[in-house]
């Protein structure tokens, strides 16, 4: 399978830390919340998180705290779509490829509901085929990239088509719950909006850089399920979020590496680019820190971060494309994802 073009999408509108603390202080939630609870805004608004500013699919930060169930709702499916959709256009225009030749969509959310699934507003909004095979995944969480790219690696290999578009999309913003909390609050106000596509193809295009899928792992741990989880809460999704999450991470991203790693004959100096899900500071550090990274290694992930937020499943689109924006060099690159469940999958990618 080979990775023939790539895109994202994010609202127009961008928020800077200071900016969303400024909004807090000012909204009735900040009366209703408790004192730590301000402590824990002020502590993770004000310093150095390692996120700079996030877009948000909101005309002003104020409506950030409107939270109730048809609000969030409205939110989502008036962003997701769109969002969805736009990433998805500028996958195919990179790739040169027409909506016609486009034979599955798989999209990704964990942010929000929808029956029938954001794959059908996809083919309507892109214009796909009337047969195009639609598949929408749910409840993955930050770890769905991989799940989406490996569904399409099958379908690839079982010859039902040419090409497929792979979709994450999510709108945290509908998602958005507050109390008094840590992990929840935490959560808060570390996740963006976004969307990231990729068009997945059984053969390589000659125009791009040749990015080719060539082996994958994944793990599930049932038992941790809840240091990291979405649940329903007064008919809102509230995000759950455990202090264990960042070693969690770095002893599961380890663990896929080095099961991928010796199978295919390779060291972790053999890894040229790494494209990994950030998910916060803490955990990007802890990641690195478990495989042995510099700091230069994981500057893609770190950008992202700083720039965007957490984009859940979306966020390792946009570190792929920024590694291939910045011409890394060719070679072996390494593809992770973790997040719900708890749950990590790792792809060896080959670049030329």
């Amino acid at each position: 399978m080979f990775m023939n073009g790539i895109g994202t999408a994010v609202p127009t509108r961008r928020y800077t830390k200071a900016e969303c603390w400024t909004a807090f202080q000012a909204s009735d939630w900040f009366q209703r919340l408790s004192p730590a609870a301000h402590a824990v805004g002020r502590a993770v608004l004000l310093r150095d998180n390692g996120i700079e500013a996030r877009y948000l699919a909101v005309e002003t930060l104020d409506e950030v705290f409107q939270i109730d169930p048809d609000t969030l709702h409205r939110r989502f499916i008036a962003n997701a779509p769109r969002l969805a959709s736009e990433a998805g256009q500028a996958a195919l225009d990179q790739a040169g490829l027409l909506p016609a030749q486009i034979d599955a969509v798989i999209v990704s959310t964990c942010t929000g509901y929808l029956c029938p699934g954001l794959s059908g507003y996809v083919a309507e909004r892109l214009g796909l085929r009337a047969n195009v095979q639609a598949f929408d995944l749910v409840g993955q969480g930050c770890a769905a990239a991989l799940p989406n790219w490996r569904l399409a690696s099958a379908l690839l290999a079982g010859e039902c088509g040419e090409h497929v578009l792979s979709i994450c999309v999510e709108v945290c913003s509908a998602a958005m719950y507050l109390d008094n909390d840590p992990g929840v609050l935490i959560s808060a106000c570390l996740f963006g909006d976004g969307a990231g596509a990729a068009v997945l193809s059984r053969r390589p295009v000659a125009k791009q850089r040749r990015v080719e899928w060539r082996d994958a792992e994944s793990m599930i741990d049932p038992q941790q399920r809840k240091a990291l989880y979405f649940e329903q809460h007064q008919g809102m999704l509230r995000n759950v979020l455990s202090r264990t999450v960042p070693g969690l991470a770095a002893e599961a991203a380890h663990q896929v590496l080095q099961t991928v790693l010796p199978r295919n004959d390779l060291a972790i100096d053999n890894v040229g680019a790494w494209i990994l899900h950030a998910g916060g500071r803490d955990v990007l550090v802890a990641v690195q820190k478990k495989l042995g990274l510099g700091a230069d290694k994981v500057r893609y992930s770190a950008a992202m971060l700083r720039e965007y937020g957490n984009l859940s499943s979306a966020f390792v689109y946009f570190v792929l494309q920024a590694a291939l924006k910045d011409e890394a060099a060719g070679g072996h690159w390494w593809l992770s994802s973790f997040g719900a469940g708890f749950s990590c999958h790792g792809a060896l990618l080959s670049v030329e």
